[in-house]
C-alpha cells in the first residue's frame, strides 16, 4: 500500500505571473487584458485541482487499500497529479513568454482557442497533424 503522506504538494505561489514584454519590432498576437484573463483561468483551475488533490489524499490515508473504490481513487490522484503538473508547465510558459505561441510552428494560437482550451500547445492545423499521425 502506498502511503500518501510523503507525496508532496506542489504549493502553488499566489504571486502575479510577470508578462513578458514584447521586443521591439514583435507584435503580440495576445493583448496584456487577454492574457491575464487566461492566467487568471490557469490559477482558479491549479487552485481547483490542488484542493482536490489534497482531499483525495486524505480519502486515500483513510482507505484500507483492500477494495476496488482504493484503485480508482489511485487513478484519480494520477489524473489530478497530472494536470496540476500541465497546469504549472502553462503558467510557467506564459512568465517565459511563449504561452500562446504553436510548439511545432511557433504560430499564435487564438484567444477564442486558448480561451476554450487554456493547456492548447498547437495551434489548431499543428494539432491535426499531430493527431492525425
Amino acid at each position: 500500500m502506498t502511503d500518501f503522506h510523503e507525496t508532496p504538494i506542489r504549493e502553488t505561489p499566489m504571486r502575479e505571473t510577470p508578462i513578458r514584454e514584447t521586443p521591439i519590432g514583435e507584435t503580440p498576437h495576445l493583448s496584456t487584458v487577454q492574457l491575464q484573463t487566461l492566467r487568471q483561468d490557469l490559477q482558479e483551475q491549479l487552485d481547483r485541482r490542488t484542493r482536490q488533490l489534497l482531499g483525495l489524499q486524505a480519502q486515500a490515508e483513510d482507505s484500507n487499500g483492500a477494495d476496488d473504490t482504493y484503485q480508482e481513487l489511485l487513478v484519480s490522484l494520477t489524473t489530478a497529479d497530472r494536470a496540476i503538473a500541465e497546469l504549472g508547465k502553462a503558467l510557467s510558459r506564459m512568465e517565459a513568454g511563449s504561452y500562446g505561441r504553436c510548439a511545432h510552428c511557433e504560430a499564435g494560437i487564438p484567444f477564442e482557442r486558448l480561451k476554450i482550451r487554456p493547456l492548447a500547445r498547437y495551434c489548431i492545423k499543428c494539432q491535426r497533424r499531430y493527431e492525425a499521425a
